[in-house]
């Protein structure tokens, strides 16, 4: 009775947790540059001094689902989107080096070149600071160029260079602030193949109606699981009433 109840107990448990990584993509579906997470579900044994007569359910995190997402024209000259594969470099909060897709640029109030979300964007020195401008534009290779202030139409000066790289896929790891990280904190050098689109974002690669239909189904996995554990509560009571009457 007992297997049954634990199997049944950790399927609900890990149903949850599963509902709760497709919730947060369904919550992303209209995210700049935004990459959904994947799972699946497997057995375990119960490891312990005995032997393993005992199974439970657990669901794997099988990273990020890293394919591009659908390019949106802004015509914005600091929106810029990926062609194909690659990353924009940005310093995260806690200071090292992480990667996004999201180029939606600002420059704030310090002339410092971020993102939507306010992370400084790396450039080939470290955070790009850009110069007042009376224009700003951004080339393919990630070139930053500007129109300085005062100075004539046909001026142009070139101020960074962002940093796009292109690590193998398999070595990126999404870290708890969402954030794509090289999986042993390398930092892959600029890749010159990496183009940039501007006037373009990259949408979320989020699937809604799929997301929607994993919801429903996990549901119902959920319910599954909990009717099982009223059923082996049930067996166990009408195990203990025979028990009494012999």
């Amino acid at each position: 009775m007992d297997r049954m109840l634990y199997v049944a107990m950790s399927g609900a448990r890990e149903t949850s947790l599963a509902q709760a990584r497709n919730s947060h993509n369904l919550a992303n579906a209209s995210t700049t540059g935004f990459k959904a997470s994947l799972d699946a579900f497997s057995s375990r044994h119960v490891t312990g001094p005995v032997h393993e007569t005992r199974t439970y359910a657990v669901t794997e995190d099988m990273r990020v689902d890293l394919s591009p997402g659908p390019l949106q024209a802004t015509g914005r000259d600091l929106d810029v989107a990926i062609q194909d594969r690659g990353w924009i470099a940005v310093q995260a909060p806690d200071g090292s080096e992480a990667y996004t897709r999201a180029g939606d640029l600002r420059v704030d109030s310090m002339g410092q070149l971020t993102t939507g979300t306010g992370l400084p964007v790396l450039g080939d020195g470290g955070p790009v600071a850009i110069p007042p401008f009376e224009t700003l534009e951004i080339g393919s290779d990630g070139t930053i160029s500007i129109q300085p202030l005062g100075q004539e139409a046909n001026t142009l000066a070139r101020v960074d260079r962002i940093r796009l790289v292109n690590p193998d896929p398999a070595e990126l790891v999404r870290g708890t602030d969402g954030l794509i990280r090289h999986a042993e904190g390398l930092e892959p050098p600029p890749d010159a193949e990496v183009n940039l689109v501007s006037g373009m974002l990259e949408a979320s690669n989020v699937n809604t109606v799929d997301a929607m239909v994993r919801m429903i189904d996990l549901a119902r996995h959920f319910e599954m699981q909990v009717k099982m554990m009223k059923t082996a509560e049930d067996n166990d009571e009408a195990s203990a009433g025979l028990l009494r009457l012999s």
